[in-house]
């Protein structure tokens, strides 16, 4: 199972009153396992960046020479394919994407294809805080190269995060067949079967005997266990 980790910059809150992306990272995982391989660019939002500028670090200087959204769109569609995506925080980075692709009158991207980590966390960790870094600390994942926000490394940063809610980290390490085994969600939950009746004991009758005696004479009737 293919999906893709995505994140990014902006130079505000919202496309409705003209922000547009300035960086975009994406991360590939394949069945809850990073591949190594990633996609970013940095863009030119044909503005100014703004106050925006002391959450990202990212200047007006430095994306005066970056390719437009126009020019990356096709590699950024072929990146993603058909592929889950998923976001922290996933309505803000979807809302941007698809205010881009409409600007360009592309086909938007379904919301039903997004997994938010967010609403992940909401439901396994209720009364938790949810930001990036709250997590990052409370999973002890290293954010000691986040001194900004930066698309690619919180794309990095929410991949694992990702596996640690869905218990990705463990999905290779399954001991039950294939087809005993049943799926529940992202999460990959192994539940085995159960037997429609136990198995016999090897014992003979002759060892159940003298089991049953020798508790008989040794515990006496005040034991809590025997056979049966």
């Amino acid at each position: 199972m293919r999906e893709i980790v995505l994140d990014t910059e902006t130079t505000g809150l919202d496309p409705i009153d003209g922000h547009r992306i300035i960086e975009i990272g994406c991360v590939e995982l394949i069945d809850y396992l990073p591949t190594g391989l990633t996609l970013q660019h940095y863009l030119n939002p044909e503005r100014q960046v703004g106050d925006s500028e002391r959450v990202h670090g990212i200047a007006d200087a430095f994306l005066a020479d970056k390719p437009l959204f126009a020019q990356i769109a096709d590699e950024l569609l072929e990146f993603l394919g058909d592929s889950r995506l998923i976001m922290h925080n996933a309505g803000f980075d979807m809302k941007f994407l698809n205010f881009e692709l409409r600007r360009l009158a592309r086909p938007t991207i379904p919301f039903a294809r997004a997994i938010d980590t967010i609403e992940i966390a909401k439901a396994k960790l209720p009364g938790a805080r949810y930001s990036l870094d709250e997590l990052c600390r409370r999973f002890g994942v290293d954010l000691s190269s986040r001194l900004k926000h930066g698309a690619l490394l919180d794309a990095q940063l929410t991949a694992q995060i990702y596996l640690e809610l869905v218990g990705g980290r463990q999905t290779r390490l399954q001991l039950a067949p294939a087809d005993v085994t049943t799926r529940i969600a992202a999460s990959e939950i192994i539940v085995m079967q159960v037997r429609p009746a136990p198995l016999l004991p090897r014992l003979t009758l002759d060892e159940i005997a003298a089991h049953i005696a020798w508790v008989a004479s040794e515990i006496g009737p005040e034991a809590i266990w025997g056979w049966g």
